[in-house]
């Protein structure tokens, strides 16, 4: 192994390794380096009782042929290798409520998604289209999120300051429909007065274009980035975690890993907590409004999330996600929780067995404050560093882990007696896997109050040193991505990158939407 490359990748999640794999492909020396035992970040898929759980995919939007994810995925090599199910295309979330027994449908496509959801609002049907056509013009402000070279951004602070509660307000005034709209906001923990709404439309609009499930998990986009990283020269090293940057005349010359060994490169992209990235670089002067930009970022939330295995042919499988509150208002008020109404929402995916008739399994998650867990945050347990946290740990996690069964239990009566075994993880689980400070779901929160300060340029203070992740532009399987091209746009240049993606795309057959565009 070379002991200089062209650029070293701090990190394996999805943005290093995109990052990664695209500049293998243009003719990069890259090396990867991850501290842990599995590669991907929240793309980490852990089994138990042989069934395989993801840790954080639990579906995908904008996969269908001509989509943006899917032409992004054409491009770095592994969209036609991916194994998936088409969801429910008439109801691929459910959104539902404690005391209400329907479940009102996200339906994939457009005019599908308004038809669906009027016949449960048949007066609303104005609102819904208003709601759909806002979601979709956002998007549209944004190039790379349909794949436009020649557009620049042009965000203006208005966009950016835009409330999402405000505009499903503007859509409806209906109490109901406004919960429903709202109902997906685990996917990017939202906040009713201060989360923008073009966090909203971009987490949101992408799976009703269409959404998929991935067969035996979203660990396989992890492993085809690895394959086609290697396939393309780059390098990638397991147990490797950097501790220490090696900083001269305001570049990075080498970095340090735990185990003794340093790895020198021209360029570096951490993929790691940008807070972890300042500890890193230590006290090398750089400029103080940059540095408190990134120490004073607020993160998301961070989750609890139960792994159920199932007993064979007892609960029949359901190809969508289930996102259930308690009453209507928990729909924002539920990420402020009090801890004797833990837990008032959850999100509910299931595996099916291959037949595709029964499931096998079932992955719910809720939110969880850090503090919750704070009496054992001295404690680490990787793979790397196996070690339990104590008795008294274990049983906050069972506690915790029956509550959360009761209330999907009050949603599907009997579920009890078919769950053959119960896993939990907890915001110290997410910490010390993922890698992020607090467990953080979705990396920093985006506020309205502080339009300017809601992204972070690749580029750093330090002039070879840039970054990408879900604290850089937008979380998600698609915002990565889009952020880690914003990032290898800086050493490739945009215009030439999404050209080469575009011309991958070229004699792709392309898929039309019910607004008649690609």
């Amino acid at each position: 192994m070379r002991e200089t490359f062209d650029v070293i990748v701090i990190g394996s999640g999805l943005g290093g390794l995109v990052c990664a794999t695209i500049l293998a492909k243009e003719g990069w020396n890259v090396l990867v380096l991850e501290k842990n035992n599995q590669y991907g970040g929240n793309l980490q898929t852990v089994v138990r009782n042989r069934r395989i759980f993801d840790t954080g995919v639990h579906y995908l939007g904008g996969l269908d042929r001509g989509q943006n994810l899917h032409r992004y995925f054409r491009y770095l090599g592994i969209a036609d290798q991916l194994q998936l199910k088409r969801m429910d295309p008439d109801g691929f979330d459910k959104i539902t409520f404690d005391g209400d027994p329907n479940e009102y449908p996200y339906a994939q496509g457009g005019a599908n998604f308004v038809e669906q959801l009027s016949r449960y609002f048949p007066h609303e049907r104005t609102g819904i289209e208003h709601y759909l056509s806002r979601m979709k013009d956002t998007c549209q402000r944004f190039p790379l999120y349909r794949l436009d070279s020649d557009s620049v951004y042009s965000l203006d602070e208005t966009l950016l300051s835009t409330s999402v509660a405000d505009v499903i307000r503007s859509c409806t005034a209906d109490g109901k429909l406004r919960a429903v709209l709202a109902g997906t906001n685990l996917l990017y923990a939202g906040d009713a007065e201060t989360t923008p709404f073009y966090v909203h439309a971009l987490s949101v609009h992408s799976y009703i274009e269409s959404a998929w499930r991935c067969i035996k998990g979203g660990g396989q986009i992890a492993r085809l980035l690895v394959q086609e990283l290697r396939k393309h020269g780059g390098k990638i090293l397991k147990y490797k975690e950097v501790t220490a940057f090696h900083i001269e005349d305001g570049l990075l010359q080498s970095v340090s890993t735990k185990d003794g060994y340093t790895f020198r490169a021209s360029t570096f992209i951490s993929n790691i907590d940008p807070k972890k990235t300042l500890d890193l670089i230590g006290d090398y002067p750089i400029r103080k409004n940059y540095v408190q930009h990134i120490r004073s970022a607020r993160q998301t939330i961070s989750a609890f999330s139960l792994y159920l295995s199932l007993k064979p042919g007892r609960i029949p499988y359901r190809n969508c996600n289930f996102y259930h509150f308690r009453e209507e208002r928990s729909v924002w008020d539920s990420i402020r929780y009090r801890p004797e109404e833990w837990p008032s929402s959850y999100m509910l995916s299931m595996n099916p067995a291959p037949d595709d008739r029964w499931a096998e399994s079932m992955t719910a998650f809720t939110y969880m404050h850090y503090d919750e867990v704070g009496q054992w945050a001295h404690t680490r347990n990787t793979v790397a560093e196996a070690g339990p946290r104590g008795e008294d740990y274990e049983r906050f996690k069972q506690e915790k882990a029956a509550r959360l069964l009761d209330a999907l239990s009050a949603k599907f009566p009997g579920l009890q007696d078919h769950v053959d075994a119960v896993h939990a993880s907890t915001p110290l689980t997410y910490r010390d896997y993922i890698g992020s400070e607090t467990g953080s779901m979705y990396g920093f929160a985006k506020d309205i109050r502080q339009p300017l300060k809601n992204t972070l340029p690749p580029r750093t203070k330090i002039r070879n040193l840039l970054l990408t992740g879900q604290s850089i532009n937008m979380h998600g399987l698609l915002g990565v991505t889009i952020g880690a091209v914003l990032t290898c746009s800086e050493l490739l240049g945009k215009t030439y990158l999404l050209e080469k993606i575009n011309q991958a795309n070229q004699y792709e057959p392309l898929t039309i939407d019910s607004y008649g565009h690609v």
